[in-house]
């Protein structure tokens, strides 16, 4: 391994040519003030006891195996990790020196003031922060490298009491760590670094005016300026009352400790990232990332875990694979599945704060505006009567609603008048302004979580939601969908397309309806008419026995029939390989069975589904009859689609199947007691081998006509 490491570190110095970066020599710059004076070192990489400011400065802290740990278990350590072949490393080692040696000999009590602390005062620097300087060789000590997981070189990490707090991912610039410094000091001692932020000195330096400030507005306000106005907002109440959510926009590096503290154990909502740093997603996931968790300053706190570092906590998470993304709210979670575009991580986030901030009471004129915005809208119906256990019951499921719909409650008459409502509380959803029932036989069914959030996930796609890779699994697996194969290029063909489609939805969701209710209607006719019968007999035994019938027919316990679309355009690939359709002939329709991976793509007459509602009305019971009446396309090869088939018969049929498998074992039963019964007559000298019989199958090559003469010879 070792060996390994070694190799591995000549290659970067092949890949990058070792050219020290040349320095100036020690001169005064010719427009430098008396109070602004650089005066500069040669570079040298491991330097020892200096002076700066004229203070003297003791070397910088070499850690080695039988230190380390030792030496960071106590307060902070900024460590530098470092090859001394590495290029890099040259690079910034003068900006590394002069920083440990400007932070030694600054005045934490009055950062801009020109007089230096005393090393040796309590409100020195290093005695003020508990915050401290050190490197490490990488070349020299691989092993303790590799433990620490140095990927690269250089790498600046923070570590506080032993673990690792933080790593700059920033520009390796004395601007850059400077600014970086200053934001954990700030989180060390909030409100004891300045506002205006710090001008720090050229690398090499050894001395600098400390009272000189930033030339703001003309530079760039450094991150730390930006952390210490968040952080000074924080203390500023919202209009509610309460510190605003991630005050610094950015994504905070979490802990087991500080998660337990700041995520599970508050009702705070934070959007969290499990990753690792070698895993390629990750890395192409982290810009959007921050930039994400900087767009939602002051709206969203925003997090991530680094699962190297923090195995453990991973490990309690049940984290399978990186990145993985969960919103949090107290000790619940929901995972982001979703893709990891911009807008797409913002527009979760946003409807995420939305709903995890808790169910909003609306009354009718609100709930008429949120319809217009919203495809699918929850509501839950109360009255007076309405018990703290049922509110409790109705906030939990609002985390798995997140980034699919929005759920508000009310007590408006109106809206109890509007859906005709008699019975509280009531749940039911909004589609296309068509209301659908949660239908509760007891009051204990309106707080059993799962039931509730089953109904909730069969109808909370909008009535012909888009196909899209994030929720294409959901919308077309474990049932039949109808799919438009639509192209945005005709935008009049599409319009009308999209129109077809959600009327042959509707009309098709009504007729079900109908017969649903007509079924329901049946049992129940029948139920009464047992119970007549056995009172007109005088028989209690058959009258309990009928009362006590149960109707527990659901509209969910045939496979469903779902709508859909997908631009055709987008996904024209993959519609031509799976499907062997075109978008640039026209508007199609399939009927795709995923979980039998086959689907049709004719009607009766043998023509092409079309988009209209009279062509995917009279195709569809034809396709979803127990014996389908039009013969299906596979969309995979013939040994998968007989296994499929295979299955699909066996979950169709399988009273059928069972009878089919026990006449084939009986059979395969029958077979082998005959072959038995043949090879032990054979053996036994019977029929066939016995005195009076032919008996050549038994002569072992002997005598008979297998043996050609019978000379006595054996092969």
């Amino acid at each position: 391994m070792r060996a390994t490491w070694l190799a591995w570190s000549f290659l970067s110095l092949l890949a990058v040519p070792a050219v020290a970066v040349p320095f100036e020599d020690t001169l005064p710059r010719s427009d430098a003030s008396d109070s602004h004076r650089l005066v500069k070192r040669d570079e040298v990489p491991d330097v020892g006891s200096t002076t700066f400011n004229g203070i003297a400065v003791p070397a910088l802290r070499e850690l080695t195996p039988d230190d380390f740990d030792e030496t960071i278990k106590n307060g902070y350590w900024f460590v530098k990790h470092y090859s001394p072949a590495c290029p890099h490393c040259k690079k910034i080692a003068p900006a590394w020196q002069t920083l440990y040696e400007f932070y030694y000999t600054s005045n934490p009590l009055s950062s801009s003031s020109s007089k230096p602390s005393e090393p040796q005062s309590l409100n020195s620097f290093q005695n003020y922060y508990d915050f401290n300087f050190a490197s490490l060789n990488c070349l020299a000590f691989a092993d303790l490298c590799r433990r620490l997981d140095i990927r690269e070189f250089p790498r600046f990490s923070v570590y506080h009491n032993g673990e690792l707090e933080a790593v700059y991912t920033g520009k390796k610039t004395m601007q850059g760590l400077g600014d970086f410094v200053e934001e954990t000091l700030e989180s060390i001692k909030p409100g004891s670094r300045p506002l205006v932020g710090l001008k720090y000195p050229e690398p090499g330096v050894t001395e600098f005016d400390l009272s000189i400030e930033p030339a703001f507005p003309g530079d760039k306000v450094p991150l730390a300026t930006q952390a210490a106005v968040a952080k000074a907002s924080v203390q500023t109440p919202s209009p509610k009352g309460k510190a605003l959510p991630n005050p610094q926009g950015m994504s905070v590096p979490l802990t087991a400790e500080s998660f337990q503290r700041l995520v599970t154990t508050t009702r705070d909502p934070w959007f969290v990232k499990f990753y690792a740093p070698w895993c390629g997603h990750c890395q192409a996931l982290a810009p959007t990332w921050s930039q994400m968790a900087k767009e939602m300053k002051g709206v969203l706190n925003v997090g991530e875990v680094n699962c190297e570092v923090e195995t453990r906590l991973c490990k309690d998470a049940r984290i399978q694979g990186y990145p993985t993304m969960y919103f949090f709210r107290g000790g619940e979670r929901v995972e982001y599945n979703g893709l990891r575009g911009l807008g797409d991580l913002l527009s979760y986030a946003h409807k995420a704060v939305d709903i995890g901030s808790g169910v909003q009471d609306v009354d009718a004129a609100t709930f008429k505006e949120m319809e217009e915005k919203e495809e699918v809208l929850f509501l839950y119906l109360y009255d007076h009567a309405t018990v703290s256990e049922d509110f409790t019951a109705l906030e939990r499921l609002t985390l798995s609603l997140v980034g699919h719909a929005k759920i508000v409650k009310s007590d408006d008459p109106a809206l109890a008048e509007r859906f005709k409502i008699s019975t509280w509380p009531r749940l039911l959803v909004v589609r296309d302004g068509r209301p659908n029932y949660y239908n509760a036989l007891a009051p204990k069914d309106m707080r059993d979580y799962r039931q509730v959030l089953n109904w909730m996930r069969s109808v909370w796609l909008p009535i012909v939601p888009e196909v899209t890779a994030s929720n294409a699994k959901e919308i077309m697996g474990g049932k039949y969908v109808v799919l438009g194969v639509l192209s945005r290029k005709r935008s009049d063909d599409f319009i009308q397309a999209k129109r077809e489609l959600k009327n042959a939805a509707l009309e098709w969701m009504d007729k079900q309806t109908q017969l649903f209710q007509l079924e329901r209607q049946e049992l129940r006719d029948s139920k009464q008419l047992r119970i007549e019968e056995a009172e007109d007999r005088n028989d209690q035994r058959a009258l309990r026995a009928a009362k006590g019938m149960r109707i527990t027919i659901r509209e969910d316990d045939k496979k469903q029939v779902a709508f859909a679309w997908i631009d055709g355009d987008f996904w024209e690939r993959w519609l031509r390989t799976t499907y062997g359709i075109d978008v640039e002939h026209g508007e199609r329709v399939i009927i795709n069975d995923e979980d039998n991976r086959r689907y049709w793509d004719t009607s009766s007459s043998g023509a092409s589904i079309m988009a209209s509602r009279t062509s995917i009305l009279e195709t569809i019971p034809l396709v979803i009859a127990d014996s389908p009446k039009l013969s299906p396309k596979s969309t995979i090869g013939t040994f998968e689609s007989a296994f499929f088939f295979t299955r699909s018969f066996i979950f169709n049929h399988p009273f059928i199947f069972m009878v089919l498998l026990f006449i084939s074992i009986a059979a395969a039963s029958m077979a082998a007691r005959g072959k038995l019964l043949k090879r032990g007559a054979f053996g036994r000298g019977g029929i066939l081998g016995n005195n009076g019989g032919v008996g050549f199958f038994h002569l072992d090559g002997k005598e008979g006509l297998l043996n050609g003469g019978a000379t006595g010879k054996v092969d």
